[in-house]
């Protein structure tokens, strides 16, 4: 028969540890504070949109145009974050780092199947995010003209300096909310595993389940003052009945 552990044990189980859990949940939010202001380097973003429309300056626009030009913007992306325009702007801010290590920091989508097109960088430093964010929307509206023969690109919002920059990553809140999630579970589960760990006797139960025998009597804890008094009755003969 297998052991069935009560609502009440679970209770008295948590109770028992319950500063080992509290030490362990904050253990976590500790380390979680001090890795993500200490150790976890800050990363600003900053973003320039670029609007793709028609080569020919009209106003007449028709369904099949906007067609086209969102098809377009699916080889813009790649074009965008390709060596051929990367290598132009690490050369124009002196990065000095590979076209590939420069494309792991760009993101380039569109917004929400418009002909808008983002240009989003990350880095360390909020002033070479924009930068980067925004030699990449010129370089690449500039080599568009040699590379598919058209002038149908337009920076629409450059990216911005930022007086007091807020990183995006690392989320001190989040890391901090998770830790705590983590850390609670983990104290919760060290209880439980310590609980199940400790064979020691304790109670009468415990005596019935580890005998599986019922329990017939009990002796009451005898007190070192109690078991002294006794002894100098003894020593005295004197009847502790009083007899």
């Amino acid at each position: 028969m297998g052991e069935t552990i009560s609502l009440q044990e679970l209770f008295a189980t948590l109770k028992k540890r319950l500063w080992l859990i509290i030490g362990t949940t904050l253990t976590a939010i500790l380390a979680a504070i001090v890795i993500s202001y200490f150790f976890l380097t800050p990363i600003y973003q900053a973003s320039t949109q670029i609007l793709v429309n028609k080569a020919e300056a009209t106003t007449d626009f028709d369904s099949s145009d906007i067609q086209t030009n969102l098809q377009l913007i699916n080889t813009y992306t790649v074009i965008i974050k390709s060596p051929v325009i990367l290598s132009h702007v690490i050369e124009s801010l002196d990065l000095g780092i590979t076209p590939a290590a420069l494309n792991t920091q760009l993101t380039v989508n569109s917004e929400q199947n418009s002909q808008v097109v983002s240009v989003t960088v990350q880095d360390p430093e909020p002033h070479k995010a924009v930068d980067i964010a925004n030699t990449t929307a010129e370089v690449f509206q500039k080599e568009i003209v040699h590379l598919m023969q058209v002038d149908n690109v337009t920076i629409l919002s450059p990216a911005m300096y930022a007086d007091d920059p807020t990183p995006v990553r690392p989320n001190k809140r989040l890391n901090i909310a998770i830790a705590t999630v983590i850390g609670l579970m983990a104290g919760v589960g060290i209880a439980f595993l310590l609980e199940y760990l400790d064979t020691t006797v304790k109670t009468e139960h415990d005596v019935e389940e580890l005998l599986n025998l019922p329990l017939l009597g009990l002796i009451s804890p005898i007190s070192d003052r109690e078991v002294g008094v006794g002894r100098v009755i003894k020593q005295k003969g004197v009847d502790p009945h009083g007899k």
